[in-house]
């Protein structure tokens, strides 16, 4: 037995409530928010979406509320950059790895290998 709870005014839950793809137009997810380009723009939430029993739960945002997603500037983008690359630089060696650095080791995985602690 699957527990549908529509209840669009709030009287029941408290806040407006749809089952998984019964949510007004107008209304949209987080995520296709940002597949849309846009966020939430600093606004609550207006409703919510149960499905798989109650036990999950998405909230709905307005979409003509939401704004533009920002985007990074250069320099932003620099550090990044610069923050990724040393994620992959080896502190025993100096190489740059193509590959994150294992956190647990501090070094490639070719030094680990040929210094074993």
């Amino acid at each position: 037995m699957t527990a549908v709870i529509y209840d669009p005014t709030g009287i029941r839950t408290g806040f407006p409530t749809y089952p998984y793809r019964m949510a007004p137009e107008g209304l949209a997810t987080r995520r296709q928010l940002r597949a849309a380009g846009l966020r939430p723009g600093g606004h609550e939430p207006v409703a919510q979406i149960l499905w798989r029993r109650g036990k999950r739960l998405a909230y709905l945002y307005r979409l003509d509320l939401a704004a533009a997603k920002r985007t990074a500037t250069p320099a932003q983008r620099a550090a990044i950059a610069k923050a990724l690359r040393a994620r992959r630089t080896c502190r025993l060696c100096g190489v740059v790895q193509p590959y994150y650095i294992p956190r647990r080791y501090g070094c490639c995985l070719d030094c680990h290998e040929g210094n074993p602690s």
